[in-house]
């Protein structure tokens, strides 16, 4: 957790983030007041405490036996809200509709936080429906197109030391390795994930450089199966294109006094 330097860490507010963080990383697994107490290393009692606050506001939501918690829908407001403000994901929704629709593939557009990608957008192929939208969802980068094109824009020794958790037996797990591999991307320019985020799946990502260095990327998710050569040619040059039309698209919507966003 980062801070302010000079500026004194509110140690209830910190508390609220933490436990609002392990709700949503839970997903559909509700947890009970002993096992939160037990995750965070706070009482029992202040934890019982904390939860109720949230839940009268909506942040945290309890069963009908009062005994499973989870995260509330404000949290989902408060998402949504994000999303519709933020001047870059709005510049680029047409864009991924259209090269989704001339690729026939799934487009992604997502954010580096940490040593995570955070989904803002997907656009689904017709071809490869997921059952739940990635949108919210956060991916290791070292194991996706949209990560590993982010890292690339980014100075090796910035990387963890690994070694690296493994989605599957494609994924580099050693910081060399996936050095090697940023090179490549830094060479070729855009990212290449062959089945290393999920098996079956190619990826191919484009940093977008509207910013120093980039912090976001789009990229193309593919089915081992229909990638051809004469495929994944027209996927660069489409996504290619792509890329620029949002930065330039960015650069245009970006009114004068807009807050430069960190």
């Amino acid at each position: 957790m980062s801070e302010m330097p000079g500026v004194r860490e509110v140690k209830s507010a910190a508390r609220t983030v933490e436990l609002l963080e392990v709700l949503a990383a839970r997903g559909d697994r509700p947890a009970r007041l002993q096992e939160l107490a037990d995750e965070l290393a706070v009482p029992r009692s202040s934890m019982y405490a904390l939860l109720r606050t949230l839940i009268a506001r909506g942040w945290v939501r309890t069963d009908v036996t009062g005994s499973l918690y989870g995260i509330g829908i404000h949290a989902l407001l408060t998402g949504t809200s994000y999303l519709d403000t933020d001047p870059y994901v709005r510049a680029a929704r047409p864009f991924l509709d259209e090269a989704s629709d001339a690729l026939g593939e799934t487009i992604h557009l997502g954010r580096l936080d940490g040593f995570d990608v955070a989904y803002l957008a997907t656009r689904e192929s017709h071809e490869y429906l997921r059952t739940i939208s990635r949108v919210g969802r956060r991916l290791p980068a070292h194991v996706g197109a949209l990560g590993k094109a982010l890292l690339a824009e980014r100075a090796d020794d910035t990387l963890p030391p690994g070694p690296y958790a493994p989605a599957t037996d494609h994924t580099r797990t050693t910081r060399e390795a996936l050095a090697a591999d940023l090179a490549a991307t830094r060479r070729r320019g855009h990212s290449v994930d062959r089945e290393e985020a999920v098996a079956g799946i190619a990826g191919f990502g484009f940093a977008l450089r509207y910013a120093t260095p980039a912090h976001d990327a789009i990229s193309c998710s593919v089915p081992v199966v229909r990638l051809t050569p004469e495929h994944e040619e027209r996927i660069v040059t489409v996504m290619r294109e792509t890329r620029s039309k949002i930065e330039l698209a960015a650069a245009r919507r970006a009114p004068s006094g807009t807050p430069d966003w960190r």
